[in-house]
Parts: structure tokens; sequence; C-alpha cells
């Protein structure tokens, strides 16, 4: 029977797998239960002042080190220069309208060099800070960035001479972008291998600021790709069961049934026990991801007059609820539209969004007087946007007890945390298992 892969979920991962299958000439089709592709990473439409507008789910960042990624925009014929924002790393945080920690890694200088002189010039740490952070980053890469045992991320920075300001300023906000968990909680480990990726040469650093909408830079361009390679994409296709047979697997939605040769389950956690429910072999997959937690992400739009303009599209804000602001106007040409992100849990949550918009457009204003009254205001809240990445978290792999079905999502990517590059990572693995059996 010739190879027939049917990928159930249309998030990143399932969208990086059945694009890796395409791109070998395997027959694929792909169900999604949703309406639309992307998962997370998606864009919607929301009415505003009488106009609708294209929003992200969630204002993400990428990174240089983000290869597999990259590799799969320009696969389906997405040119960095057209959709990226390429920024050599900057981290500039504000405390109010004051700047309380600005770092930049000089362009000019190859890595690790632009580090070094970046953490020795930078503004809002003591000459003693900056020496204990060079000193960590240079014992960090000594060992390559390993942990024998992991451990709290709070912890571990306590005890490599890490003060409570070099925290608050640098750390916790990476871990907080990184993660999406708490520092106090986050697994080290998997801190310390983006760290890794990120600080492996001059370009891996750069962050990568999307100039389109989700939807237009990833799933668009796939569904594109997927269907001038043959595939089959499937929408509002709820997967009830998953039947093995003496040919592969009858998967079968409520209208109609499947017969496969391969399936890559890709769906997200929260479906994830309800579409492996008849398959008991994978009863222990489910056990150990139901104990997962989860974390939040907030974005809070902000639309100003047209002219309203930040001195740069990303930009860092401590001491409120605000953690960072974007100006899409830089980015997408949205013009005077502000993206505010809040990640992981806290007392936010116990805000009503109006309340909570309020309360950003002050810490807002406080930071950048020339942002008065918004015209309108958009929160979104992904209540469960990913897993606490917590200290010794269990992982299941792409590989499963039953020959030729494989899972794919970021939490299969035990390196990482819920991140676009690694579900893009664990989808292309779980194709490379029937690519190269």
């Amino acid at each position: 029977m010739p190879k027939h892969v049917v990928v159930i979920g249309g998030g990143m991962a399932g969208l990086a797998a059945a694009t890796t299958l395409a791109e070998q000439g395997i027959k694929v089709t792909l169900l999604d239960a949703a309406s639309q592709l992307g998962g997370r990473a998606r864009s919607v439409a929301i009415e505003a002042s009488s106009r609708v507008h294209q929003l992200d789910n969630g204002q993400h960042i990428m990174l240089g080190a983000n290869t597999e990624t990259l590799k799969l925009l320009a696969k389906i014929g997405v040119q960095e220069q057209d959709a990226l924002m390429r920024v050599p790393l900057t981290l500039d945080v504000r405390a109010g309208s004051q700047t309380a920690f600005k770092f930049v890694a000089p362009a000019y200088l190859p890595a690790p060099l632009n580090q070094l002189v970046g953490f020795l010039l930078c503004s809002g740490l003591s000459w003693r800070e900056r020496a204990a952070v060079i000193q960590f980053m240079l014992r960090l890469k000594k060992t390559n960035y390993q942990l024998v045992n992991d451990e709290p991320l709070a912890g571990f920075l306590q005890n490599n001479q890490q003060s409570n300001n070099v925290v608050s300023l640098l750390w916790e906000p990476l871990c907080l972008a990184a993660l999406n968990t708490p520092i106090s909680i986050a697994s080290s480990k998997v801190f310390l291998n983006v760290l890794r990726d990120t600080f492996k040469n001059k370009h891996s650093t750069d962050f990568l600021l999307p100039k389109h909408d989700l939807s237009q830079l990833f799933s668009q361009p796939i569904m594109r790709y997927l269907k001038a390679h043959q595939a089959t994409t499937l929408h509002n296709k709820c997967v009830k069961s998953i039947t093995p047979n003496a040919n592969g697997y009858i998967v079968a939605t409520k209208e109609e049934v499947f017969e496969a040769s391969h399936v890559i389950i890709a769906v997200s956690l929260v479906q994830l026990r309800n579409v492996i429910g008849n398959l008991p072999k994978l009863s222990f997959v489910a056990e150990q991801t139901e104990s997962y937690e989860y974390q939040p992400i907030y974005t809070i739009y902000l639309q100003y007059q047209h002219r309203a303009i930040l001195p740069a599209p990303m930009l860092g804000l401590t001491g409120g609820l605000s953690q960072w602001v974007f100006d899409r106007g830089i980015l997408c040409k949205q013009h005077g539209l502000m993206a505010v992100i809040i990640s992981a849990e806290g007392k936010h949550q116990k805000l009503t969004q109006d309340e909570l918009a309020l309360k950003v457009v002050k810490e807002l204003q406080t930071a950048f007087p020339h942002l008065t009254k918004p015209l309108w205001h958009k929160v979104i809240a992904e209540k469960r946007a990913t897993f606490t990445c917590k200290v010794n978290l269990p992982r299941p792999a792409n590989s499963t007890l039953y020959s030729n079905l494989f899972i794919a999502g970021d939490y299969t990517y035990a390196d990482y945390p819920a991140t676009i590059e690694g579900a893009v990572r664990s989808g292309i693995n779980a194709s490379n298992y029937i690519i190269n059996p």
C-alpha cells in the first residue's frame, strides 16, 4: 500500500509535518477541528470603530536561532526580508519614563565578543553586576550550557551570584519571554537550552519580528504549498476515533473515514485525550500530559492616533503589569496600534478585561507621555497558552507503542519550551520517522 499519512491537527507542528511529507511526494491529508489553520499562531478579525481589523491571536517574536522555522518559511516561499524585521539583540527596558536597563550587542563585532561588549557597556547594572553576568555567561559557555540536575531558575541564578537587580531586569524578562513560566518554578535546563542556541553566533541572537499577521506569515502560504503538492487540507474535522487495521489505521470524523498507512497526531494538549481515547497503549501519554499545568498570555491591543509611534518596534516595561510593548505601525503598517504582552500567571488575571486595558493604558502613558487616550482597545486572553515549563517535566516522545503512529507538538520537543520553533522541530522529527523508517 502506498504511503498515505493523515496528520491530525493544523497547528504549527501539524503544518510542519504535512509540509515536510508533501515535499517528499508522500500523500498527505491534514485534518483540523478548527475553521482556521495555525493553532495559536494565527490572526483573528475583530471589529472596532466600525472597521474590521486583523490582529494576531498573540504577539509573537522569533529569534535568529529558530533555524527550522526559518527553513520552513523559505521552503513555502516566504522571503525573510519581506516577512520579518531582523533586529540585532537589543534589550531596552523602561521603568516609568526612565530607562531601567539597556543592552545592545554591537552588530559590527563577532560573537561572543559582541555579547561581552554589550554587557560591559549596558546601563542599569553596576560594574560588579556586569562582571558577575559576564563571568556567568563564560561559565555557561564552558559547560556548553549543560546542567547535570535540573532546578528552578531563580535558585540557579542566585547560586551563580546574579543579584536581584540583574534577575529582575535581565533574566526574569527573558525567562517569561522564552518559557512563559514564572522564574521561581521555571526549568533551568530548558532555559539554558534556549540560551545556548540563542548565543551560538552573531545572527542567532537577532530578534525576528513579524511584519505581517501570523496567518499571512504561516498558515496561508503553507496551505498554498500543500495544495501545490497535492496534499489535502480539511477544516472543521473533529476526529472521533483512530482504529488500527491490517493496512494501518482508520481515522474517523463525524462525517467520514480516512484510511491511512501512517498517522501523526499533532493536536494541542487540551485535545489529546479525546483524540487518543480509544488507543489503550497511549493511555500513559494521556495520563502524563494531563498532569501538566498551564500558563496564560494576555495581549492588550491599544489603537492610538495613526501618528503615534514608539522609539523602537519592541520595548520592555518593568515595575507594573506590562512586560513588552510592540509598535505594530513600525512592524506591520498598522499605524498607532500597540500590542502589550503580559506573560505567565499574575495579579492581572483578577482584573476584568476593561480594568486591565485601563491599567495598561496608564502604564504606557507614564512610559511614553505622548500616548494619551486610545481610540479603542482589545484584550486577547489565551488562558492556557502554553504548558508550564517546570523542573523535570516529563515529555512524551514522537514515537509511540503503535507502529506507524506518531505524536507531534511543542510538548514532545523536550529541549525547548512551548514555542513555534519547538512545534516546528517536533513536526519535522515526526515526519522523518515516516520518510526514513
